[in-house]
């Protein structure tokens, strides 16, 4: 982008529009280049005096500083100087303080002084005592130092690089580049003013994908079958509007990359609201690049909440980027969905960046009238933008460079309070399983259920040991087999040739408890 001070728009008509540079702007962007190029080896100063020149002899002095602040970023500045700067200034305060500068004759005595103390030339001492300033900075190179997809990847704005004429042993900026990169970045400045913006292109899934990357606050509305994005724009923020901002105008680069776009942007004026339309036919144009490697995720904090999320052990299955949700006239993309294992139940799961309270709230409600369908969301407290949001209910999760595991698993532990109820209330009183042993964990699995929806059973022909289930005739046949001096692996061949996997809670049981005598094994006793 630009800077705020540098737009040039149009407000004919009502209208705002941005003022674009087109072909009768090279010869004026072929002189920035060259002032450019001929300053190479000179101090910032002179660079800027130059451009100056230029900005009195051009018809509009925004143009030429515009087209100057985006080749300032190809060029390299460096402190050129024979003795530290910091250093040379210390000394130099120092002395000027024991001589009592006043006069011109007493600051050369006091830069004799600096000289004698730093063993240096008078002159060395001059020209260093400020050369780290900007304005003495000096123009190293005007190079390139990206090659085209280091630049297209490098920030919001990038330049395309071709062979351009008249250029040897360096790509180096054309005047139409230049003009190419000043009309995105124009165009983006401009929209950093706005509330909303609305966008229908030919590619609206990539567009999607890439407003979820970039955390812009969103939502998307069906017309005749067609999607338009509807993206909150920074200047409807109250607060950190710049990092929204930024990341609000690297959308027009997706934007501008598809064959079709339309864009309609509101914007506020200085307190006055107007309309910006931008399409295809204007010449906002972002040279293509390699197709870039395929992610799963949209943003860091999505991966690495989904790689931990799949690492712990939960009876909910975590779904990347489920089917689109329709809700009325509009349709919702959420990041995740949580499938629950023993029931035909999902929960769809948001993480958002930046957000304020009414768009939590209208994530939330837009699923309210939708039977079956229940929504967290994830809402980045460092990106907020008032200090006075609080989740409003268990669904709101606030976090802060991550998002817990325990508190979602937390906010779904409610959902699956309710699910245990009602597959427990599906289960008879009494259960009398086949097996003369079985786990909890088979049973409830025979049965499509949770672990925890047959705790409230009871089980009349057999007895609860730890978390399995055994029949107290294979008890009795147990306590005949085991006795006291056998070997833990001997006691354990025993159990398993009648499926009773859960050893210790069994050897409890039956009154026993294992006695380790150092590698060779354990030896079962009485419990004391």
């Amino acid at each position: 982008m630009l800077t705020k001070d540098l737009l040039r728009v149009s407000r004919a008509g009502g209208g705002y529009h941005p003022k674009f540079a087109g072909r009768e702007s090279e010869p004026l962007a072929a002189r920035v280049i060259g002032v450019f190029q001929g300053h190479v080896g000179e101090p910032r100063h002179r660079l800027d005096e130059a451009l100056g020149e230029l900005e009195d002899d051009a018809d509009d002095f925004k143009l030429v500083r515009g087209f100057a602040a985006l080749a300032d970023r190809e060029a390299t500045f460096e402190t050129r100087a024979e003795l530290p700067p910091e250093r040379v200034r210390r000394v130099a305060f120092e002395e000027a303080e024991a001589v009592g500068v006043v006069t011109a004759d007493e600051r050369e005595a006091a830069l004799e002084r600096v000289a004698d103390r730093l063993a240096a030339d008078r002159s060395a001492v001059e020209s260093s005592l400020y050369a780290d300033r900007e304005v003495n900075e000096v123009l190293a190179s005007f190079d390139p130092r990206w090659s085209p997809d280091e630049l297209l990847e490098r920030s919001d704005v990038s330049l395309e690089r071709s062979d351009a004429e008249d250029v040897a042993e360096a790509v180096r900026i054309t005047p139409e580049n230049l003009i190419r990169l000043y009309n995105l970045s124009l165009a983006q400045t401009a929209l950093f003013d706005a509330t909303e913006v609305r966008i229908r292109c030919s590619d609206p899934r990539t567009l999607v994908t890439a407003v979820k990357r970039l955390e812009l606050m969103y939502e998307i509305r069906t017309d005749d079958g067609e999607w338009d994005v509807v993206v909150t724009g920074p200047d409807s923020l109250f607060r950190k509007t710049r990092r929204y901002g930024t990341r609000f105008a690297r959308l027009l680069r997706t934007v501008a990359k598809t064959s079709e776009w339309r864009l309609t942007a509101t914007i506020d004026d200085r307190g006055t609201e107007r309309t910006m339309r931008l399409s295809e036919s204007d010449p906002v144009a972002v040279s293509s690049s390699r197709p870039a490697a395929e992610t799963r995720f949209d943003s860091g904090v999505e991966a690495e909440f989904a790689a931990r999320f799949e690492s712990v052990d939960s009876d909910w299955e975590l779904v990347r980027e489920p089917a689109p949700l329709a809700v009325g006239e509009s349709v919702m993309i959420p990041d995740f969905a949580f499938d629950y294992e023993f029931a035909e139940f999902r929960v769809f799961f948001e993480i958002m960046g930046f957000w304020t309270p009414e768009y939590v709230e209208k994530k939330l409600g837009q699923l309210a009238a939708l039977d079956g369908v229940e929504m967290l969301v994830a809402v980045d407290e460092s990106l907020g933008v008032s200090e006075d949001i609080e989740a409003r209910d268990h669904r709101a999760i606030p976090y802060s460079g991550s998002v817990r595991i325990k508190d979602v698993r937390d906010a779904l532990r409610r959902y699956e309070e309710r699910l245990v109820t009602a597959s427990a209330s599906a289960l008879p009183d009494e259960l009398r399983p086949d097996a003369d042993a079985v786990s909890l964990s088979e049973l409830a699995d025979e049965r499509g259920v949770s672990e925890d929806a047959i705790e409230g059973v009871s089980f009349p022909d057999h007895r609860r040991v730890g978390r399995t289930l055994v029949r107290a005739e294979l008890l009795e046949e147990l306590a005949a087999a085991l006795e006291p001096g056998m070997s833990l692996d001997d006691a354990e061949d025993v159990l398993s040739e009648r499926d009773v996997t859960d050893t210790s809670s069994v050897l409890a049981e039956l009154g026993y408890e294992v006695v380790w005598e150092g590698l060779s094994g354990g030896t079962l006793r009485n419990a004391e």
